[in-house]
């Protein structure tokens, strides 16, 4: 797993469909966690922190730590937009 949590690193363009996160794994890595637009500073950390604590767990797939990490900032009254929540994705191997 390959954590890309700086800014835009999903985006494509003429090299890459979905940029960075893409040649990652067009490279190798068996699956990327980037962002498709600019993180916020406030919500990056709280958003990653819940991510790893998540994905220790057992039995819960790459795919569902993101997924409750984005909701746990989504029921956040302070991190409820959009914007802070949903700009990371998977891919490649979200098991």
């Amino acid at each position: 797993l390959l954590v890309l949590s700086a800014c835009q690193t999903a985006e494509g363009d003429n090299r890459a469909a979905l940029g960075l996160a893409g040649i990652a794994v067009r490279a190798g890595a068996r699956s990327t966690v980037a962002t498709l637009w600019q993180l916020s500073d406030d919500a990056a950390p709280r958003l990653m922190e819940q991510f790893y604590q998540e994905l220790v767990t057992p039995g819960v797939t790459k795919a569902e730590a993101l997924r409750r990490a984005q909701l746990a900032l989504l029921n956040d009254p302070q991190f409820e937009r959009p914007y802070f929540w949903s700009p990371l994705v998977l891919v490649g191997n979200w098991l």
